[in-house]
């Protein structure tokens, strides 16, 4: 800005006080006062929002470039595993013969047998004792609150 030294800043108050009086010189170096902390103010404003806009196409360029890698980071990824899905079922059918006969093989061609799920219930909790034994000897297979223990076995009531 405007570089003012002191004997600049003594020269301009001399001339104010001939000028505008010593009555209404303290009210207009109040208001010219508040006008250019207004206009600071302003300005600082004014920087920060295009210091901002700025920031905000920065962003927006970033964006667009991870954007793109991470486009051609999938495209890389997802050809890389169709050719190698390719190649493994390609090396696969070589390995365990399960190419068609006109495929140049001899002619006992055997499908692989697939595989077969055994079907049993894993969440399903098996204890070590079998239930039959269980039975016999008493031991109790089933949870049971107190109260209900207590009925179970208490004595049937003599009717009178």
């Amino acid at each position: 800005m405007i570089d003012f030294g002191f004997d600049k800043i003594a020269l301009i108050g001399a001339v104010a006080l001939v000028v505008i009086g010593p009555e209404k010189l303290p009210r207009v170096a109040r208001t010219v006062g508040h006008l250019i902390g207004k206009a600071q103010r302003y300005v600082a404003d004014v920087k920060a929002e295009v210091n901002r806009s700025i920031e905000l196409e920065e962003l927006k360029k970033m964006k667009t470039q991870f954007e793109d890698a991470a486009r051609n980071v999938e495209q890389t990824v997802s050809s890389e595993i169709h050719q190698t899905t390719a190649d493994l079922d390609k090396s696969w059918q070589e390995a365990t013969g399960t190419l068609p006969p006109d495929s140049g093989q001899h002619e006992s061609w055997m499908p692989v047998p697939q595989y077969r799920h055994p079907k049993k219930n894993w969440r399903l909790k098996r204890g070590a004792m079998p239930q039959w034994y269980k039975q016999r000897n008493g031991i109790r297979a089933k949870a049971q609150s107190g109260a209900a223990r207590v009925a179970r076995f208490r004595p049937p009531r003599a009717s009178a």
